[in-house]
């Protein structure tokens, strides 16, 4: 990728931004307890202090090495400990026993993040006017990978904490919203040819480029999420026990791990509970449905009648739309009831139809950064529109996000699409 395109203007801008975003991650650990940082409940997961070092690890290993002349590693065991995947660049700790590293300590990895945060203010200030625009570059891709370990963090702890058979709340203090939703009403969009993507004149990781046209046919996309009690319809109507409305795969899963509702959903008597990063409440009937599996998504769009929208249609929608709605900065940590402008961007991750593959004419970034998102387009599928624990910022019209289609601990709700006759 060309990497000569608009960037954060500035050294103290660029400054600025870094110290902001290293902050907002350490104020989202603010309500751990310091045995909180250790847990890892499944192996998708990972403790909270390995997240913390591994954003920092990033730095290190792909701006300070190279921008830093006879560079010093903080701690050379580091480099094992907290690389992810990066197969290319060295071996690694296995993932699914990051929860058994009760060493570093949790001070010793904010000891390793204040210095790296040092050294990387003083690199911004003193490095060369020609090697400034590269830098930039990856500064803001280490940014929004961090912002996307923000995400990813709290997403393992509500999962960590739901293990707890005392269901701890994150915090105590989240706002709850008592909205009631809007009605289900559909955008019509013509079809045709159109394009997707992006040239990556603006900040865009690898995978949303290149620019390229798709055709589609004309579509109708729902305006809001399912509703968990649109979604109670769903299982009162028998819908984890009809094989007709489930594929192969999705039907073998939810026989194999009794699946019959939601992740984080809970029966007392006859009232059905929802685990919340503040804790357990009542299911709200009007909030979006969440925490769900592609093929629970998939198998609810076939029962309505519906499907789940192409990505491509989902990006013309979002493309046309500003980007608003309940994101990271509106402290719910939750999806809320869609108001009557709808829910284009926020609140959940949209499941789409599409499998995560290369756009026509990809190129990974080179060297050991390509590993980012290149070789992951396998057996995966796309989600679009960010979630209630997404940063404003981080998200754009062309962003794709991709999980496994058994996957239910990110925040994924249902957007429904149809065909216009």
């Amino acid at each position: 990728m060309d990497t000569k395109v608009e960037r954060i203007p500035g050294r103290a801008q660029l400054k600025a931004e870094f110290s902001r975003i290293r902050e907002f991650s350490e104020s989202l650990c603010q309500p751990l307890k310091t045995d909180d940082y250790q847990i890892q409940s499944i192996p998708q997961t990972s403790p909270p202090k390995w997240h913390m070092a591994h954003v920092t690890w990033f730095y290190e290993t792909f701006i300070l090495t190279d921008f830093q002349r006879d560079y010093k590693p903080f701690r050379a065991e580091y480099d094992f400990i907290f690389n992810s995947y990066y197969y290319t660049h060295g071996n690694m700790h296995p993932r699914p026993k990051r929860g058994l590293l009760s060493r570093p300590t949790v001070d010793e990895i904010y000891q390793y993040r204040h210095s790296i945060d040092e050294v990387m203010l003083e690199l911004i200030e003193s490095v060369d006017d020609s090697k400034l625009a590269d830098l930039s570059f990856r500064i803001e891709l280490g940014l929004h990978h961090e912002q996307q370990h923000q995400e990813l963090l709290l997403m393992d702890v509500k999962h960590n904490f739901s293990a707890n058979p005392l269901k701890p709340a994150y915090r105590n203090d989240l706002k709850i919203s008592t909205g009631q939703p809007s009605t289900q009403d559909w955008i019509a969009f013509e079809g045709g040819i159109n394009s997707i993507g992006t040239d990556g004149n603006k900040f865009c990781f690898d995978n949303e480029t290149p620019l390229h046209e798709v055709l589609l046919r004309p579509y109708k996309l729902s305006r809001r999420f399912v509703t968990n009690s649109e979604y109670m319809d769903f299982i009162n109507d028998g819908g984890y026990s009809n094989p007709a409305l489930w594929l192969a795969d999705g039907w073998t899963l939810i026989q194999t791990h009794g699946w019959h509702h939601p992740l984080y959903w809970s029966k007392d008597h006859n009232d059905w509970l929802q685990f919340t990063l503040g804790g357990m409440r009542e299911l709200n009937p009007n909030e979006p449905v969440c925490h769900i599996s592609y093929y629970e998504a998939d198998a609810f769009a076939r029962w309505s009648g519906n499907r789940l929208p192409l990505e491509a249609e989902l990006e013309i929608m979002l493309d046309s739309e500003p980007i608003s709605g309940n994101f990271i900065e509106d402290d719910y940590l939750h999806p809320i009831p869609a108001n009557d402008n709808g829910q284009c961007y926020g609140d959940l991750w949209a499941w789409t139809a599409s499998p995560y593959t290369p756009y026509p004419g990809f190129k990974p970034l080179a060297g050991t950064m390509g590993e980012y998102n290149g070789k992951f387009m396998s057996n995966q599928m796309v989600l679009r529109g960010g979630s209630c624990i997404t940063s404003i910022d981080h998200i754009r019209p062309t962003y794709r996000n991709f999980f496994y289609p058994d996957e239910r601990w990110a925040f994924t709700g249902i957007r429904l699409a149809k065909d216009i006759e």
